[in-house]
């Protein structure tokens, strides 16, 4: 067998034994350069893929390749790649026509039957131990759409991916199943305003027959319409008649069920009845994962040092990754300019620093106040009440998470306490996040305060 034709076999195996996006992501730009004695040559393109590769797969890869050649007892790997900080993908450098530009513009292309956006797929959607359990759901319903985990309720915080995996999970559905099954995909404010208009226009029946009539019914962030008595009765209605017809419902938020105070208990209710999973904030390693899939699609690619400093720099929000890749893609496509490590740098700095200076002390020690109902003076005064000890550690805790602020100033701005009861304050806070899923469900309730703080701003 002819040593390319072998490979593939190899990877064949291998794509069956992971799942399809870590296959993509990390061994299918891989090759085998030769096997020499008991030693397979393995070639991958970037240092971080080889260390990544050889921690994880070298077992799995080692045994697809004994089940053919049993003389092979060790697999090595090698690094072949351009020296270039910052190539495009393809063989020319002109600047590309409007229909190359889509693939780093990513302009919207919605299908008018579903409603979804149709470059939202699931073989890009890159999978770690931070959304595993929600993807792992999100194919199980695939299988047994309406049978399996109905309702399912993802959530987590922004810009990590949620509207991906369900509108990903939508166009599935919709390929597999060859439009036999009838989908359905609206934002939680779209469907308020169609619920308005419905009613002021006397054409309720109108929304009845839209989102009552689909095998899938897929809503994303939920948490909105809380609060809205009209817009929750309707969707009250709809959910029961689409759960008794063992129609699919899916459902995308911020927060648990549980955590949407404003929401009627009915609903919530009816929520928890399901599947309820999390999208966690994504490990160092599924960061670089993700930059390097979206680079792919875009048709460019970094250098392994220039691909760690992003991934190390935007640790909470994939969002603000592809606002830093889609700055750099138009310097590259735009101004047929190429960028070294301290322009990228530049760039990461300009766009972390916007988001954080959106923000200030003052809008977080309100948010917490508000939210355990105490003073503001009381949260940054001396005083050791005890019931002020959980609302000034959370108060520290987002001082520094979302302002990355020094433990000096925080420990200046709560009560001018010394900077290593900051430092202690914070780390345990965020040792008992992944612990105690009241404390999680808390920090995210007052966040979302303070987003929402400065969207009126």
């Amino acid at each position: 067998m002819e040593i390319e034709e072998f490979w593939k076999a190899i990877l064949a195996d291998l794509e069956i034994q992971i799942s399809r996006p870590n296959f993509l992501t990390w061994l299918k730009s891989s090759r085998l350069k030769e096997i020499k004695g008991e030693t397979a040559l393995v070639s991958l393109p970037n240092h971080f893929t080889r260390e990544w590769v050889e921690h994880k797969y070298t077992k799995i890869i080692l045994g697809s390749i004994r089940n053919l050649n049993d003389a092979v007892k060790h697999v090595e790997y090698i690094v072949e790649s351009s020296s270039l900080s910052f190539k495009p993908l393809v063989k020319d450098k002109k600047i590309p026509q409007p229909n190359d530009r889509q693939l780093f513009l990513q302009e919207t292309r919605i299908d008018p039957e579903t409603n979804l956006n149709t470059r939202y797929a699931l073989d890009s959607f890159i999978v770690g131990s931070f959304n595993e359990l929600a993807y792992s759901a999100a194919k199980a319903v695939i299988k047994s759409v309406g049978t399996k985990y109905n309702p399912l309720f993802i959530y987590g915080g922004v810009g990590l991916g949620k509207t991906h995996l369900i509108q990903g999970l939508g166009n599935e559905i919709k390929s597999l199943y060859k439009g036999n099954i009838k989908i359905r995909y609206v934002t939680s404010e779209k469907f308020t305003n169609e619920v308005i208009s419905a009613i002021r226009n006397r054409r309720v029946d109108d929304i009845k027959n839209t989102y009552r009539n689909v095998d899938v019914l897929i809503i994303d962030d939920i948490q909105f319409i809380g609060g809205k008595e009209k817009t929750e009765e309707e969707f009250f209605h709809t959910f029961n008649a689409l759960y008794e017809n063992n129609k699919q419902i899916i459902i995308s938020s911020d927060r648990p069920p549980k955590a949407l105070p404003v929401l009627e208990e009915r609903l919530r209710s009816r929520f928890e009845g399901g599947m309820i999973v999390d999208i966690t904030y994504p490990d160092f390693e599924s960061r670089v994962a993700i930059i390097n899939s979206k680079l792919q699609e875009k048709g460019v690619s970094l250098d392994d040092e220039s691909v760690s400093l992003i991934a190390k720099k935007v640790q909470k929000n994939i969002r603000e990754i592809e606002g830093i890749l889609n700055k750099i893609c138009f310097y590259w496509f735009e101004r047929e300019k190429s960028l070294g490590i301290i322009e990228i740098e530049k760039i990461v700095s300009d766009v972390t620093q916007r988001s954080a200076n959106r923000l200030n002390p003052t809008q977080i020690i309100k948010a917490v106040s508000d939210f355990f109902e105490i003073m503001p003076n009381d949260l940054t005064g001396r005083s050791r009440n005890k019931e002020l000890v959980e609302p000034r550690q959370i108060a520290i805790y987002l001082l520094r998470d979302m302002l990355d602020a020094s433990f000096p100033f925080i420990a200046s701005r709560v009560g001018k306490r010394d900077h290593s009861t900051a430092i202690y304050a914070y780390k345990k806070i965020e040792n008992n996040l992944s612990k105690n899923p009241d404390l999680n469900q808390k920090i995210m309730m007052i966040k979302d305060v303070v987003n929402k703080m400065e969207e009126v701003r």
